[in-house]
């Protein structure tokens, strides 16, 4: 039987290798994205091209290299992996592509690839989990935009976020099942922090998130605001997982200055070790692949920070990677679109 739907899988993005030439190439895409650095054009071209890039690629190339394997990136190689595994799941009706929204492999190479083999459907499904306009917002934008250009365009079926989906919140769980939550004095939930006025452009009647009890349920109005559908996420996996709320805090990593998401990751885990915990265990449920924010600074930035004040141990649960329970939840996402 021919292959008649074509699955579009978008991750993030890496450098093509951690020199300093090549991570600058990805800064330089990255963040010049409207989507991702949401100020005037002029204002961020300027602070970007000639405060950013220039002082942070070197910073970040030094990080790469911790990162790189002798295979590459890891979320290429988890990547790669997941992509084939899919295809077997799915079966030759379907034909599975991988795309990264900066650098390689392309959004462009890929979709021109995919626009020769003539399919009836295309489902574009990024690998973002919550919703946010600087990850799913920007992956869809350019994916459309190229889509748009072409004479015959097929049936589209677009999946904007899955935070909610059981089989993912399953895959979650059962990664975390290879460490005793016991043995832990507290757990995080920390997720890619984002710029308050981007969550805050979400409402339609002109008030800011912080009225919308986003950190305790989700509504039609808060339904795709990034903070909520995070705690959200925490919520389904802790109530799977039987952690009570104080044992527990959800949190944002990553963040350039203090108009971000908070509470900050990093100042959670100096409160705790102040408060006298000593191991302490943080789920990433942003991202679906190791990557820089989950190994280097979850697992070795937070666990020096953690011991400077006294803790001893943060274990950082392994993010979904090509684990099979995610293969088969994917699968069914897939499959809930044909």
């Amino acid at each position: 039987m021919s292959t008649n739907t074509g699955v579009l899988l978008i991750n993030l993005g890496t450098p093509d290798s951690p020199s300093v030439r090549n991570v600058r190439r990805y800064l330089f895409e990255f963040l010049n994205d409207p989507r991702v650095i949401d100020i005037n054009p002029i204002g961020r071209f300027f602070l970007v091209n000639f405060i950013i890039v220039p002082f942070r690629a070197p910073k970040s190339a030094k990080i790469y290299k911790e990162l790189w394997t002798e295979k590459g990136s890891p979320i290429i190689i988890y990547g790669e992996s997941l992509k084939e595994k899919l295809q077997k799941a799915l079966g030759n009706q379907f034909e599975v592509e991988l795309a990264m929204r900066y650098q390689n492999p392309s959004l462009d190479d890929v979709l021109a690839r995919m626009r020769k083999k003539n399919y009836q459907k295309i489902i574009v499904l990024p690998l973002f989990p919550q919703y946010a306009s600087a990850s799913t917002g920007s992956a869809i934008d350019k994916a459309m935009k190229i889509i748009s250009k072409w004479w015959v365009i097929p049936e589209l079926k677009i999946i904007s976020q899955f935070y909610d989906d059981e089989g993912y919140i399953s895959s979650v769980v059962e990664q975390s099942k290879k460490h005793n939550i016991s043995d832990y004095d507290h757990v995080l939930f920390s997720y890619h922090s984002l710029p308050v006025r981007q969550v805050d452009k979400v409402y339609e009647d002109g008030k800011p998130c912080d009225d919308h009890n986003c950190e305790n349920e989700i509504t039609e109005d808060n339904k795709y605001c990034y903070k909520a559908v995070c705690y959200a996420t925490t919520r389904m996996i802790a109530e799977k997982l039987n952690i009570p709320k104080e044992k527990y805090t959800a949190c944002f990593q990553s963040r350039l200055d203090k108009d971000w998401l908070e509470p900050f990751s990093d100042k959670v885990v100096i409160d705790q070790a102040k408060k006298g915990a000593k191991k302490l265990l943080v789920f990433s449920p942003a991202f679906v692949a190791d990557c820089l924010e989950t190994t280097i600074e979850i697992g070795k930035e937070y666990q020096e920070l953690f011991e400077e004040h006294g803790g001893e141990k943060v274990q950082l649960v392994e993010s979904l990677n090509d684990h099979p329970q995610w293969i088969d939840a994917l699968k069914n996402i897939i499959l809930r679109e044909t």
